[in-house]
Order: structure tokens, then sequence, then C-alpha cells
């Protein structure tokens, strides 16, 4: 299972949505709650985060999947996201604002951009993700610790 050090404590039980169905579920333009995620059953949860979500047909069956299970577990219908960029965790090209002021904002260098070319996709959604979220940038400091970008720990 794809569960980062940092997330453990919160996510490692499937509590809490890890970052790796995170980005799946962004992937494929769902937004499922907390409380939809509580109502899946552990197998349900697990499988959200070992179910691949590549490009084309894999994606569609996550999507029907995720889709499924809500209608089938939760009592509230599923909510779609807008149109999203995946360009400010996707490319490895540019790194996104936000992580370089959540950085700042941390008293912390940002990644180099060979740093974070050299991140995987779901470290730099993590970090993106992070940088973004207003109660869960408590997390930034140790992703990047975890991912080797800072020594400072939080």
């Amino acid at each position: 299972m794809s569960i980062f050090e940092f997330e453990r404590d919160f996510a490692g039980s499937l509590r809490c949505i890890p970052m790796a169905a995170r980005q799946k579920l962004d992937l494929v333009g769902i937004k499922l709650s907390l409380r939809q995620w509580s109502r899946l059953t552990r197998e349900e949860r697990d499988r959200l985060v070992t179910l691949g979500c590549a490009e084309g047909p894999e994606r569609d069956a996550y999507r029907q999947t995720v889709l499924a299970l809500i209608a089938s577990r939760a009592d509230e219908p599923a909510v779609f996201l807008g149109e999203i960029s995946h360009d400010d965790w996707a490319r490895d090209d540019r790194m996104p604002d936000a992580v370089r002021a959540q950085a700042e904002r941390d008293g912390i260098a940002p990644p180099s951009p060979a740093q974070w070319r050299a991140l995987q996709p779901l470290q730099r959604f993590a970090l993106a993700k992070l940088a973004r979220s207003k109660h869960e940038n408590e997390n930034f400091m140790p992703a990047m610790a975890e991912f080797g970008l800072s020594s400072a720990r939080s």
C-alpha cells in the first residue's frame, strides 16, 4: 500500500483518505467526503488505494468503481470536481507557486528545480495538495523531510 510516513498516523488505518487515493480521486474528478470514505469497508478502501488509475480504460474503471461504491454505501450522492488542472503536480518542469510559498512560510528552502524533477508524481501531488490545504499544511514540513527535501521536522 502507498502510505507515506507523514500520513501513517491518520491514514495508515485508512480512517482518513491517503494521498494515493486522493490523487486518483482528483484524476477521475470525484470529491469523496470523509463521511463517504468512512462508509466503505476496509477492503473497499484498500481497493481504492491500490487499484490502478492510469490513462484510458483503467481510469474509467476506477471512476466507475468509486461511483458504484458511493451509490451502494453512502447516503449522499457523488460530488464531481469542476474542471481541474493537474499541471501543478503532474509537470516536473515547473513547481507550483503554492509549494514555494508554503516552504517560505515554514522557513525552509523550497525544492530546487532538480529536486522537483526527481520527485515521483505522487510525491509532487502530496506537496501541492499539502501546500494548498488549509487544515493539513502542518504535514508539509514532515513530507518535505520524508522526501529528502529538508532536514526540518515539524
